[in-house]
């Protein structure tokens, strides 16, 4: 009773997604512009979106410096015009941290996810345009692009911060101390992958989590992913679909050797240990988000843990919202011809819920059908 009593009298709240709100501390100066690779179709927005940026809205913007070199850009009639205007970075070699406040991106998910790999500790807002295939992480149509732009510049849009993993390859003489090299540090947005690579045999990869010994996973790989990317490479191995604003990991196998090895969520936090078991007939294969792939050889391990660097995606209506329009759009989420109704005449055995809206309740649905049973 005691601990009861303790309990209730703390002040326990949850907060609300929707309170994420875009918030300018100073007016923003500097923005990214990512843009798709190898699609001519993305060039006019490219040109429109950079010349009003540059013109109207006084903005100092940078590119890759892949773009300016890109000929179906140089080519473009409106592109001298902004050439000597535009500051260009090369990926690995320029540090983007600090200089630049805002982002946007013209594509598909591949571009935001190069955005997020481009800061590997505190990433600016990112505004998305749907102009790639499926775009599920770019919400925003281009059509009116100048007052969606405006209202994100003036603080009026709702954020999702999406959570990211920090992940850690030691190899094994780093282990031991006799590699004074760093490790590989990374961040994704999606997923890691650890999976048997070119061989035939099963992968046979131990799991720790909190540095114990969870189980060791037969098949072909595991996904480590964050919700963000559970309706990516997760859901398509039989994982759930998690909000991004969940915090979690998800664990998913890929084609386990056990019918009973399902996929698991645990809290954002912990650390999963990931490494080859010493009995492997393979070696096993990691990569990040699709990028950066290499070996783990035996004695190696990967670490996961939850980043304290989300990425916070710019929202075209509100978290709930985008989500499940998302789901609908690119998913076809429960999409399936509707069952057939009954016959006018036919008696009312049950509440009509089709016509319900959220704003009713129990009692009114009862109230509603009383004339069903006279």
């Amino acid at each position: 009773m005691k601990f009861q009593k303790a309990i209730c009298e703390r002040n326990w709240t949850i907060q609300d997604p929707a309170s994420q709100r875009l918030t300018w501390y100073k007016p923003p100066l500097s923005v990214l512009v990512i843009k798709k690779v190898r699609d001519a179709q993305v060039i006019q927005p490219f040109i429109q979106l950079v010349k009003w940026l540059i013109l109207e809205k006084r903005m100092l913007v940078c590119v890759e410096a892949s773009v300016l070199e890109d000929s179906l850009v140089t080519n473009h009639s409106g592109f001298p015009v902004l050439k000597d205007k535009l500051v260009s970075f090369r990926e690995g070699q320029d540090d983007l941290t600090d200089k630049i406040d805002f982002i946007i991106c013209l594509g598909g998910d591949g571009t935001l996810l190069y955005a997020s790999s481009l800061f590997q500790q505190s990433v600016p807002p990112v505004m998305a345009f749907h102009l790639g295939s499926l775009g599920f992480l770019t919400p925003f149509k281009f059509d009116n692009f100048q007052d969606q732009v405006t209202n994100v510049l003036e603080g009026h849009a709702a954020l999702t911060l999406r959570s990211r993993l920090r992940c850690i390859v030691l190899h094994k003489d780093q282990e031991t101390g006799k590699n004074n090299c760093p490790p590989t540090n990374l961040l994704v947005l999606n997923e890691v992958v650890i999976d048997r690579g070119p061989s035939p045999y099963l992968s046979n990869i131990d799991l720790y989590l909190d540095g114990k010994r969870i189980t060791s996973v037969q098949g072909d790989g595991l996904i480590v992913s964050t919700p963000t990317g559970s309706t990516a490479y997760a859901v398509a191995a039989g994982a759930s679909m998690i909000h991004p604003s969940v915090p979690a990991i998800m664990v998913t196998p890929i084609c386990p050797h056990s019918l009973s090895f399902r996929p698991i969520v645990v809290p954002a936090g912990v650390e999963l240990k990931i490494a080859v078991s010493r009995d492997s007939r393979n070696t096993a294969w990691v990569s990040f988000d699709g990028r950066k792939r290499q070996e783990l050889m035996h004695g190696d391990s990967l670490r996961v843990t939850t980043s304290i660097y989300p990425v916070p995606s710019i929202c075209a209506e509100d978290q709930i919202a985008d989500w499940f329009a998302s789901l609908d759009e690119c998913l076809r989420w429960n999409d399936r011809k509707r069952q057939k109704h009954f016959d006018d005449g036919e008696e009312c055995s049950s509440p009509d819920l089709t016509h319900s809206s959220s704003s009713d309740t129990l009692d009114s649905l009862s109230e509603r059908n009383e004339g069903c049973d006279s």
